[in-house]
């Protein structure tokens, strides 16, 4: 029993320390890892593969790259 009890005061205390900052802090949030939200990320003209899917249906480009077989005539 006292095994159970260190375990489940070991794992409390782990989560504590990795959530630290976004408890204590004032306006703590998790940092943005989405691609399309990042400015540093489209500073350097990086995209999500969904927008560029989407920029590439619009523009109506052809398939000959993919294996998916559609080919513009």
């Amino acid at each position: 029993m006292s095994l159970f009890l260190l375990t489940i005061v070991l794992v409390a205390l782990c989560v504590v320390l990795l959530s630290f900052n976004i408890i204590f802090r004032k306006n703590g949030k998790f940092p943005d890892t989405e691609i399309g939200h990042n400015k540093e990320m489209r500073k350097l003209g990086l995209r999500c593969a969904k927008t560029d899917e989407r920029i590439l249906w619009k523009k109506g480009s052809s398939c000959s790259s993919c294996a998916c077989g559609h080919s513009e005539e």
